[in-house]
């Protein structure tokens, strides 16, 4: 669900820089002519990236240049964990907490992390500096416990070396 707030609604500009609109250019060419709507996620990806987190104007935008309707990348980015759709920080860490990861001791991990930031799950850092969440698996249950910092996975960790 989406609610309108000052840095966070339709109104807020959103422009794709013109390097990523050569690569978009090149993502919908990667599909079948008439299948732009396939290039959804890797296109929102880029927006995230460019962005650092996906507002209402960044996945408007999407659905322009997809030339798809503004729901269909609402359902994905909303789906899709991978998707920021509020103001995260420069490190973005995410402890996986399902049950392979909990029985390996991922809750002594987020206390720590949450110790160490003197921040709370779903919270960032004053600086916005860094922000944790708790998420679902992260598919790397063998190597339990995971945490995913930005692009980073880290596994088979202690609180003690977090």
């Amino acid at each position: 669900m989406h609610r309108d707030t000052p840095e966070n609604n339709p109104d807020t500009p959103f422009e794709f820089t013109e390097e990523n609109l050569k690569r978009i250019d090149a993502i919908v060419k990667m599909y079948p002519e008439g299948h732009k709507a396939a290039a959804t996620i890797p296109v929102l990806d880029l927006a995230q990236r460019q962005h650092g987190w996906l507002p209402i104007s960044a996945m408007n935008k999407v659905a322009e240049v997809l030339d798809v309707p503004p729901m269909r990348v609402y359902e994905v980015a909303t789906f899709y964990t991978m998707f920021q759709r509020k103001p995260v920080g420069k490190y973005h860490i995410q402890v996986c907490t399902t049950t392979p990861c909990m029985l390996c001791n991922s809750d002594s991990i987020l206390e720590a992390i949450q110790n160490k930031l003197g921040i709370k799950v779903g919270e960032s850092t004053p600086d916005r500096m860094f922000s944790l969440i708790e998420v679902e698996c992260l598919g790397a249950c063998v190597n339990a416990p995971m945490v995913q910092i930005n692009d980073n996975y880290y596994v088979m960790l202690w609180d003690c070396n977090v």
